[in-house]
């Protein structure tokens, strides 16, 4: 199954979750998409919870289901509660860090930007998006790449950067400080709902 590339603004309205982080989708239209949207009343039975649950993570990270079940699996055997190392290890990546750090405005533009060979990892250019950084790594853009708009219109309209993450905004320069908390991971999943999917 081939990566998710269509109009995001149906998932998020189907899901009820914002997938772009501004929340535009579900302000303008909060209710699912298509002729029964606004009408629908389905009752979820425990299984469609979650799936739901998988799903709105899935798409908020922008994995297709191979990624995110090894993913899950990785999880499993590390040390801890399986569904908070799962949430780590996604808030690990390379291109869910170039997000938070601010240089895009969106998971999808961060990706581009990875994809494209813009970024590098301490002085070293990685263009693979699901690279795992570790604690103490330094994320940053190739010298070419610092004046790009993109990059300086998202540091522009950025007004917050974890505390997990350092940033230099004239150096265009961040550090992964250390692994973070389940509080500051996203509130509105909830992790144990995709361990008990999985655990069918």
């Amino acid at each position: 199954m081939s990566r998710y590339t269509g109009p995001t603004w149906k998932i998020s309205r189907r899901l009820g979750i914002s997938l772009s982080g501004t929340g535009k989708e579900l302000a303008r239209r909060p209710y699912p998409p298509g002729q029964h949207g606004p009408t629908q009343r389905k009752k979820l039975t425990e299984y469609g919870l979650q799936l739901q649950e998988k799903q709105k993570l899935r798409h908020m990270y922008g994995l297709n289901e191979r990624q995110f079940k090894n993913l899950f699996v990785k999880a499993g055997k590390m040390k801890g509660v399986h569904g908070e190392n799962f949430m780590i290890l996604l808030e690990s990546r390379l291109d869910n860090l170039v997000y938070r750090l601010g240089l895009a405005r969106t998971r999808r533009a961060a990706r581009q930007l990875v994809n494209h060979g813009h970024v590098t990892v301490d002085g070293k250019r990685v263009d693979i998006p699901s690279y795992t950084v570790k604690p103490g790594q330094v994320i940053s853009l190739r010298e070419k790449s610092k004046n790009l708009q993109i990059v300086n219109e998202a540091i522009e309209v950025n007004n917050f950067v974890p505390e997990y993450l350092s940033f230099d905004p004239e150096k265009k320069e961040g550090t992964y400080v250390r692994y973070p908390e389940r509080s500051e991971l996203p509130a509105e999943i909830n992790e144990a709902l995709i361990v008990e999917f999985y655990s069918r």
